[in-house]
Parts: structure tokens; sequence; C-alpha cells
């Protein structure tokens, strides 16, 4: 797909009630309030002493511990370790959620470049871990499109922006990209479509598969199935994906860079009957063939295979 959808590399509202005619207000908790460590850990279903090893490790907890005071919770304190929670059980280590809820400052941040920002840190340093952390907590926050649009992307075109030329930072990317690719990977939730699924296929020769990822899993955050197979797909093997006697309902070939985009590969995946769509940077739209459609963002992608 286009600069909406793919980086350039070798990447629901709550309803409310029915107008009543009067607005009620719901004043946040005080911030007075403290909480000893036994009601937040039956609060939070999270045994005292993973808590106090946090607290002592991590310093995620109670910031104005007094000598001789038993240790006192606050709701932001209990909110950082909530948000925490969740990203170990989405597959962060302890220490990049701690890390990352401390510097997300919990789960009510809306979004802004405090996230991008933290994220491109991360990846300049390497660090795999918190960057998947961040990037899963937008997931889980936001939803799939809007932490691809509003966080992956920006997080490559930043490392971009950042080359030199004795500094291609390759490195840089690589590594970004794995963290992002094992965020993605986690949105597995209950298929919920009876219908066929959606194969997923790069063209021969093309090997970056991160855009179709980000497409799978926002497919499956929808409750809809999708077949990965992958990067560099010879034609014919394409054409047997699509006869096998689980036939997908629609195929998406991408490419990332117009050396990779081979338009025969559209064809003949187009003569097996499946109705196929192009994606990625590498497609020119408009020397498509008529019958297939290019997905020009991750958006339509998914409000068209939806």
């Amino acid at each position: 797909m286009n600069e909406a959808y793919s980086h350039h590399h070798a990447a629901p509202p709550l309803e409310t009630p029915a107008d009543s005619g009067s607005v009620e207000t719901l004043e946040p908790e005080p911030e007075s309030v403290e909480y000893t460590v036994q009601s937040v850990a039956s609060r939070l279903g999270i045994a005292i002493p993973t808590l106090r090893s946090w607290n002592r490790r991590y310093g995620i907890g109670p910031k104005d511990h007094q000598p001789g005071r038993h240790r006192q919770y606050s709701e932001s304190d209990i909110a950082r370790l909530a948000y925490m929670n969740q990203l170990i059980r989405a597959g962060a280590t302890p220490a990049s959620a701690a890390r990352a809820a401390m510097a997300d400052d919990g789960p009510n941040r809306v979004n802004d470049t405090g996230d991008l920002d933290d994220a491109v840190a991360a990846a300049f340093r390497l660090d795999g871990d918190t960057l998947r952390s961040f990037v899963v907590a937008v997931i889980m926050r936001d939803g799939v499109v809007t932490a691809w649009n509003d966080l992956c992307r920006p997080l490559f075109e930043s490392i971009l922006d950042r080359r030199t030329n004795s500094d291609q930072c390759i490195d840089v990317e690589h590594a970004a990209s794995y963290a992002v690719s094992s965020a993605l990977q986690q949105v597995r939730p209950p298929r919920t479509d009876a219908r066929a699924p959606v194969l997923l296929a790069c063209t021969s020769n093309e090997t970056h598969t991160l855009g179709l990822e980000a497409l799978r899993a926002a497919l499956a955050e929808r409750g809809l199935s999708a077949m990965m197979i992958g990067a560099s797909v010879p034609p014919e093997a394409l054409a047997s994906a699509l006869t096998r006697h689980v036939a997908p309902r629609a195929a998406v070939l991408w490419a990332n860079r117009p050396a990779t985009a081979r338009y025969s590969a559209l064809r003949r995946a187009e003569r097996t009957g499946t109705t196929v769509y192009a994606a990625g940077f590498g497609w020119d739209a408009e020397s498509l063939p008529s019958e297939i459609r290019y997905l020009s963002s991750l958006d339509e992608a998914v409000d068209v295979l939806g």
C-alpha cells in the first residue's frame, strides 16, 4: 500500500446514553485517597510479594514512602500497576512493561508525541522489549489501525529521517521491525466470522511483510480470519494456495517496492477466480488490471475486507 500504509524500508468509542436533558459530571477520585498493599493486591489480582518486588526492582508503586510507615498506593500508582500487568499478560517482560508504564504515566493518556518520542528512543537504544511494550500498549488502548497510523508508521519515518551517509540506521530499523512485528502477532482474538479467510502474501522477491502483518492483526481484532503465507511467494505457489481445499474468499498481494511489483502474479492469481487486491507502495495504481483494486491504506483495506 502507499505511504499511508507502508514505511519506506527495505512498516470503539464508548457509547453514551441518550441525552436526558441533564449532564452528570463524575468527579475523579481524589489523589489524596491511599490504599494498602493488601487492598491493591486484591483489586488487581496480583500477589502481594509481586507488588513489593515490582516496587523494589522497578520503582513502580508508592513514590512518597516514609520510613516507619506502611506503603500507601494512590490511584495513579494503581493505574500504572494495572497497565504494567496488562502489558505483561500481552507478552512484555516485567522490566520493559514497567518502563513503558512509567513513561506513559498510566493507561489514561491520550495519543500524543510522547508515545512516539518514547518509541523512537527505545528503537535507537535497540531496546526491543520496551518498544514492543509501547506498541502493545497503544494497540490495547486504541486498536491496531490507530497504533499503525499514529505510532508505527511515524516511528519508521523518524528512523529514516535520522539516516546519514555514515549511519544508515539499518540496525535500528531491523530491531524496530522485529519489535513491531512481535507486538502485532499478539493480536489473536477468537474468530467470529464464518466466511472463508483472506489470504495475505508478498510477491516473489518481496521480503518486507510488516504491512501485511498489520493487516492481519487489524482483521483479527475484528474477529476476521486471514491466512498469512508471508514473504517472497512465487506465482505458482500463490496459485496453488488459492486453489487448495480451503479456498480463501479474497487475496491481498503485497509489493513494497516497484522492483517487486509483479503484475503477472496478480493476473495469474485473478484467473483462479479469487477476488484479488494489490497493496503496498510498489504498485502503480494506474497500471493495475481493471478488475484488481488497489488498497491505498490500512483503514481502507480493513473496511473492504471486513
